[in-house]
């Protein structure tokens, strides 16, 4: 974190040591007119630099100490507002196919209604917290990836392979949905036919790999990531700054990313 003082408070330093110059040399003319010799006068001065010292640095740690603790709030702000932004899109496009479901499958309406709500609970509280089980991150996906393959009336070929050594494992939450919001939303619904989405994540060793393949319509220019993926790299800069690696990697007809998070 880069912490710098501003120009005020470098003007504030420097009037205060210039004041304790003119101390110091008023001091010296009072002792030499008053004791006329130098005895003991040395370690006086000691002790006073030592005092102004102590006094300097003590308040030059308050003042650092304020400014990381501004730093942190404003990075919390932040990242509060990065949570708010992730897939609202998502609901209100489930809400408006709820909406033509309701008279045509109500029982599948019912179904979805209640996915939803599990949804969007975990995304109002537990989105909320720095850091939540990665077995409730996974739920939260799968709820995600069920709620797609109710909307779609075309197969869609989804592997979701989990492998967890450490149940206790956790994570900053709304982490993996971008990228596999990505992947239907670029992949999926431009696909007639063939559509596929393959999921890996397992958790070893105090590390979490997360990689997501999906196929794409090449005829069809959407780049994916944009604000989603801005989103992603700058609260994995903000939580695990340097511990962690996120690699795209695109052909003509795949597209593939990979999340590794260590030092949980």
């Amino acid at each position: 974190m880069n912490l710098k003082i501003s120009d005020k408070k470098k003007k504030i330093i420097k009037r205060i040591y210039k004041i304790a110059l003119v101390l110091i040399g008023v001091i010296i003319i009072v002792f030499n007119d008053t004791f006329g010799k130098l005895e003991g006068f040395v370690e006086f001065i000691a002790f006073y630099f030592i005092v102004i010292f102590i006094t300097i640095s003590y308040w030059l740690f308050k003042q650092i100490k304020s400014i990381i603790r501004l730093k942190n709030e404003k990075a919390k702000t932040e990242l509060m507002h990065l949570k708010s932004q992730v897939n609202p899109h998502f609901f209100f496009n489930m809400l408006n196919n709820l909406y033509g479901l309701v008279d045509k499958d109500s029982k599948k309406a019912q179904e979805l209604i209640l996915k939803l709500s599990d949804m969007m609970r975990y995304s109002i509280y537990d989105g909320q917290k720095e850091t939540v089980f990665l077995s409730k991150e996974i739920t939260y996906l799968q709820n995600y990836i069920e709620l797609h393959k109710m909307r779609y009336h075309k197969t869609i070929d989804v592997q979701f392979k989990i492998d967890i050594k450490e149940n206790n494992c956790q994570i900053m939450p709304l982490l993996f949905i971008i990228l596999l919001e990505n992947a239907f939303k670029h992949g999926v619904e431009n696909l007639r036919d063939n559509a596929y989405v393959h999921i890996n994540i397992n958790a070893k060793n105090n590390e979490v790999f997360f990689d997501i393949e999906n196929n794409f319509d090449s005829t069809i220019t959407n780049e994916p990531g944009g604000i989603g993926m801005n989103n992603l790299k700058r609260r994995l800069e903000l939580i695990y700054p340097k511990n962690h690696t996120l690699t795209i990697t695109k052909t003509d007809t795949l597209y593939k990313a990979q999340l590794n998070i260590r030092k949980l």
